[in-house]
C-alpha cells in the first residue's frame, strides 16, 4: 500500500484556507449591509397630486324584461 503521511498537512491547509475565506465573506457581508442600513432614511414623506379624471357618462339602460302573463 501507499504511504500518506503528508496527506494530511494538505487538508488541515484546506480547512484552514476556506474558514479564512468565508470569514472574511461574513466581516464584507456584515460591513456592506451596516453602510447600506446608514443611508437609508429613517421616514419618507410622500405626497402624490394628481388630478380627477372627466366622470364617465352614464352607461345607456337596459328595458326591463316583460313581466310574463299568467294562464
Amino acid at each position: 500500500m501507499a504511504d500518506r503521511s503528508g496527506s494530511s498537512t494538505l487538508v488541515w491547509l484546506a480547512i484552514l484556507i476556506g474558514a479564512l475565506v468565508l470569514g472574511i465573506g461574513v466581516i464584507g457581508y456584515a460591513v456592506i449591509s451596516r453602510q447600506a442600513d446608514a443611508e437609508l432614511p429613517r421616514s419618507i414623506d410622500v405626497d402624490i397630486n394628481v388630478p380627477r379624471p372627466p366622470s364617465l357618462p352614464d352607461a345607456p339602460r337596459i328595458p326591463d324584461a316583460p313581466l310574463p302573463t299568467p294562464k
